[in-house]
């Protein structure tokens, strides 16, 4: 697939193909239909996350298609249109069962803790926790920003 990727912190990224992301048992492939820009990616690029590992693939405000489902998915399959929300959690944590999933103890994050959205494919965890359905009729592009916005906004 193709992605956007950087080598070193603050340096110049390049659209180069690399890997295809397979499923965790709990987790999707989604094929990204639209992904945004957002100022924490230029924190990452910087280098200011300590969670980054290099080579890296930034973005995570993300909207497109399930492509590929984990073993262990019950909630979605091939086909649905998703997004998910910045940070995405483990489901099982006492802050997700105290309905506190922004603050999970096992959070991921795309474009962070794992290679993002600015790719053609991007491998997202805990798939039936965290992937919101897209309403019929919106735009790829509209849905991308929602995850970032509502979890900011909504805690």
């Amino acid at each position: 697939m193709r992605a956007v990727v950087f080598e070193e912190f603050g340096k110049p990224a390049e659209v180069r193909e690399v890997p295809d992301p397979a499923p965790a048992e709990h987790g999707v492939v989604v094929r990204v239909e639209a992904t945004g820009l957002c100022r924490s990616d230029w924190h990452g690029w910087m280098g200011h996350d300590t969670d980054i590992v290099l080579p890296h693939v930034p973005g995570h405000e993300l909207a497109g298609v399930v492509e590929a489902v984990g073993t262990r998915v019950t909630g979605r399959r091939p086909g649905d249109r998703v997004t998910v929300p910045f940070v995405c959690a483990c489901g099982t944590c006492p802050a997700c069962a105290a309905g506190d999933q922004q603050v999970c103890e096992r959070q991921t994050q795309p474009g962070f803790s794992h290679w993002g959205s600015f790719a053609e494919y991007v491998a997202l965890d805990h798939a039936d926790v965290n992937l919101v359905a897209i309403p019929d009729g919106m735009a790829p592009g509209t849905a991308a920003g929602l995850g970032c916005r509502f979890a900011t906004a909504f805690r």
